[in-house]
């Protein structure tokens, strides 16, 4: 069954936890948002992880050196998974691979602004990457961008991990996405812009599960 990511992407400490505690109930995975991350540091990740022990907690530091270095405090503070940048250098994310393997967590290679993603994304895979993420950032969904091209022709490469799924994933998105092969899709604006957070987020876990 495919797992729900939420986006956190506040600056704000106090709203992150506020947001994080309404839609805990319904989705598997806490995203700690890049600049999210940058601005609160490791006491997000402890603050998280002492508060919903049950979810998982991703780290979205997008590494792009210093793998091993970078990651490791940030595994050690609670993080499930850090993510690497594919643009990154092979040694980079194979840092961030052991990093995680040391700490019983897992890598997420972010396939964000790489020309050659199958490439990378067998590359990374054959290093020990457990999750590759197909991810449309923000600035190139506003330009009319979307995931899901990139999705299937990853799903296609029949690799031995998970694929993530990042990129203005809706309530009218979010069944197909499942459906062409996303273990994990990454919600943001559709639960954080919802008048009720809770409900878009409950909406959206009746989705996949019937997906």
């Amino acid at each position: 069954m495919a797992e729900i990511q939420m986006a956190l992407d506040s600056l704000d400490f106090d709203a992150t936890m506020a947001l994080a505690e309404q839609v805990a109930p319904y989705v598997d995975i806490l995203e700690i948002g890049t600049p999210c991350i940058k601005y609160n540091g490791l006491k997000l990740v402890t603050a998280l992880k002492a508060a919903h022990p049950d979810k998982k907690i991703l780290v979205d530091l997008k590494t792009m050196d210093a793998g091993e270095y970078e990651a490791t405090p940030f595994y050690e503070a609670g993080g499930t998974i850090c993510t690497v940048l594919g643009a990154a250098d092979m040694a980079t994310i194979g840092g961030v691979i052991k990093a995680a393997n040391a700490n019983g967590a897992e890598a997420q290679v972010d396939l964000i602004g790489v020309e050659d993603k199958a490439a990378v994304a067998k590359a990374a895979a054959a290093n020990g990457a457990q999750i590759i993420g197909v991810h449309t950032g923000l600035d190139a969904q506003a330009a009319g961008q979307t995931p899901f091209a990139d999705l299937n022709m990853i799903a296609g490469l029949g690799m031995d991990v998970k694929i993530s799924v990042a990129g203005g994933i809706n309530k009218d998105t979010i069944q197909s996405t499942v459906q062409a092969g996303a273990a994990i899709v990454v919600v943001g604006a559709a639960i954080y812009g919802a008048p009720s957070p809770a409900e878009s987020a409950k909406e959206l876990r009746a989705l996949v599960d019937a997906a």
